[in-house]
């Protein structure tokens, strides 16, 4: 599950191209406002009809086709799917995964914030679990390293699952189903029910939630695959500068960048990875979030504050490139944004069967 404190949906930020590399964790990438500024100079504002840039193929060199499911629904995955639907890791058994980051609503919830325990609410948007797991990073900040990792962090936390190791270790240990999963899922265990392969299981199972769409079979060569204004939509991402950060397989997810690069960003509130790193230069710095399904996973940014994707794109067009954007030309980013619009095979998202509480489960915990 991707947390509803530390998430991400759609900070378009726009960097040099040099600086778009996965970082390294000792010396984290993120461009430098100087570079970018130089790359990305403001532009006078364009005109109320400018005419639709033309599409070259060349632009398609940015990008990339996703990867095949890391694994199958084998015994591990299987668990996971099991352990991400289930609202009893939760201190009152009422917040699952699947609660901030729905399977049948394109991975999210469509909140600002996402509710948890106590009904409260944190200060970050949770993003899509779609595709998370082929980023170099989880969270808006960036602390865990991998969706395995991450999984175990909104369990513990207070303001979401509100639970701890040993609470889950006694919920999952009450239900016979479990513990037989738990031995067959990992057979060399000594201990197989813990906190930490409950993230290893969830892990697992995220890892098989990719949605290869229409645009991955145009990269395969089925041209008919996306439309012309699809395609003068995709000249038009291009040509405005998005893909220096929004590149790869995902069209973002692999670097760490500065919201407000070339014009300051008007809510400074929440300081992003400097969080994590203490070093000022981290400041307002998030990780770039992927726009697979983006049309369909809003509310935008770090906070959810913004609704409507074309406000999105204009924000990340003044604040992070200096441009401002006419109508059309959002209109047309749009409307190739929504051709990254694909869901993983239904019977893969559809909710297990679980197994039911015994007299040994802990009961539902409201405080």
């Amino acid at each position: 599950m991707r947390s509803h404190l530390l998430s991400f949906t759609l900070i378009a930020a726009a960097c040099a191209p040099t600086a778009c590399s996965k970082p390294s964790e000792s010396s984290p990438a993120t461009a430098t406002s100087t570079s970018a500024s130089a790359a990305n100079a403001p532009s006078a504002a364009s005109p109320s009809a400018p005419q639709a840039a033309a599409f070259a193929p060349s632009m398609l060199a940015a990008f990339a086709a996703l990867p095949a499911p890391s694994g199958a629904l084998d015994d591990k995955a299987s668990l996971g799917r099991m352990l991400y639907f289930e609202a009893r890791l939760s201190k009152n058994h009422d917040v699952s995964c699947n609660s901030c980051h729905k399977l049948d609503g394109f991975g999210v919830d469509g909140q600002a914030t996402s509710e948890g325990h106590k009904k409260q609410h944190g200060g970050r948007n949770a993003p899509t679990v779609f595709n998370a797991s082929l980023h170099f990073r989880q969270f808006w900040d960036g602390r865990a390293a991998d969706v395995e990792e991450q999984a175990t962090g909104p369990i513990a936390n207070p303001i979401e699952m509100a639970s701890d190791e040993p609470r889950v270790v006694a919920t999952l240990t009450s239900m016979p189903e479990y513990v037989a999963a738990f031995k067959k899922a990992f057979p060399e265990a000594k201990e197989p029910i813990s906190l930490k392969n409950v993230g290893v299981a969830i892990g697992a199972y995220e890892r098989l939630l990719v949605t290869p769409g229409r645009f991955d079979k145009y990269l395969a060569g089925d041209k008919a695959a996306l439309t012309a204004a699809e395609l003068e939509g995709l000249a038009t991402f291009s040509q405005t500068g998005c893909p220096a950060c929004h590149a790869g397989p995902t069209f973002g997810g692999a670097m760490y960048q500065k919201i407000g690069l070339v014009k300051p960003w008007p809510n400074a509130k929440d300081e992003g990875r400097f969080a994590v790193t203490k070093q000022d230069a981290d400041k307002l710095t998030f990780k770039v979030p992927s726009l697979r399904n983006i049309a369909k996973t809003g509310p935008y940014f770090h906070d959810g504050a913004t609704v409507a994707l074309a406000d999105a794109v204009r924000l990340m067009a003044r604040h992070q490139l200096g441009k401002e954007l006419a109508d059309d030309e959002v209109k047309r980013i749009v409307t190739f944004l929504e051709a990254l619009t694909a869901t993983p095979a239904p019977a893969l998202v559809a909710p297990p069967a679980l197994p039911k509480s015994t007299d040994k489960t802990p009961k539902p915990d409201p405080s």
